[in-house]
């Protein structure tokens, strides 16, 4: 299911390659992505986010902003360098992929001299209901340390950038992406961490298996003794479990996840109408759909479709 939520994630353009940040120097992320990758191949910086205290983020690493709100690297906090907008003027592929010189004095990727940093970054347009479940989860700044297994894509992503050849866009974002789920995976199973109950409670084997089962066939007629019978387990043992692990019975997470899932279907099929969607998350009847739909998502099915 942690596939099912970051279907909608996909890199769009990476938005700054370059080893030629040599202090001092700030750049302001102003796209209003939902969120943005930024990983530090080379060097240092500090992410600054409203609100929150400056983030160091040292070579190997990688930080996840949530977004919309603006946000700054910088070299150091206070630092006197003008600030340049990311978004508006970095690299974009109809530009012609990722290098975007805005004055500083280095002309090839991999040279550190001089406390230089190489910086790489994605912004991600999540899209749908789906994926939002997932971001609603993270917090604004989320920072992952080197010596994990996201350390074996920053190497890709070096070579990558270094190389400069044809296809690199699609190359990156596609390393980008990756790149996501391994520091999402990594963040979620820190020491100490407190991952989303839904993310804990896929390890569990009963748990576990229902959850897969769900999201597998969500428009199946399930009922917790089917659930139960397919999970190998007693009705009661899947009931007590699943509350306690997830913190809401079986059928009521079916519920929230058939609701999410027939939002994004309202929304990407736009001449499909309220029954097809019904029978699509597994509703006969359009009119106990509407209800349920109006019911977690606070609207109807029409009102939802009609409101962006």
């Amino acid at each position: 299911m942690f596939g099912d939520l970051l279907r909608g994630m996909r890199a769009q353009g990476s938005l700054f390659g370059s080893s030629t940040l040599s202090p001092p120097w700030a750049l302001r992320f102003v796209d209003g992505a939902p969120l943005t990758l930024c990983a530090v191949l080379g060097g240092s910086g500090w992410i600054v986010a409203e609100g929150r205290p400056p983030e160091r983020v040292r070579a190997a690493e990688t930080v996840i902003v949530r977004g919309p709100e603006p946000f700054t690297f910088v070299d150091e906090p206070g630092t006197d360098a003008e600030a340049v907008d990311c978004g508006r003027h970095c690299a974009t592929p109809e530009q012609g992929g990722t290098r975007h010189r805005i004055g500083w004095n280095d002309d090839s990727c991999g040279d550190l001299g001089n406390g230089a940093t190489t910086l790489i970054v994605g912004a991600y347009p999540v899209t749908g209901e789906i994926s939002r479940r997932l971001l609603d989860t993270l917090p604004v700044v989320l920072r992952v340390a080197s010596g994990g297994g996201a350390d074996a894509v920053l190497d890709h992503l070096a070579a990558e950038v270094a190389a400069d050849t044809p296809g690199q866009q699609v190359v990156l974002d596609r390393l980008l992406d990756w790149l996501l789920v391994c520091a999402l995976r990594e963040y979620f199973d820190r020491p100490g961490g407190d991952p989303p109950a839904w993310y804990a409670a896929q390890r569990d084997p009963v748990v576990g298996d229902a959850l897969r089962l769900l999201h597998a066939e969500p428009a199946a007629p399930w009922t917790i003794t089917t659930l139960a019978g397919r999970a190998g387990v007693s009705r009661s043992t899947l009931a007590k479990r699943f509350a306690e692990l997830v913190g809401e019975p079986p059928l009521t997470y079916l519920t929230h996840w058939r609701m999410t899932l027939a939002a994004d279907l309202l929304a990407e099929r736009e001449t499909a109408t309220v029954a097809e969607v019904a029978r699509a998350v597994g509703y006969n009847d359009a009119f106990a759909f509407s209800t349920a739909f109006k019911r977690v998502k606070g609207r109807s099915p029409s009102q939802f479709r009609r409101t962006p």
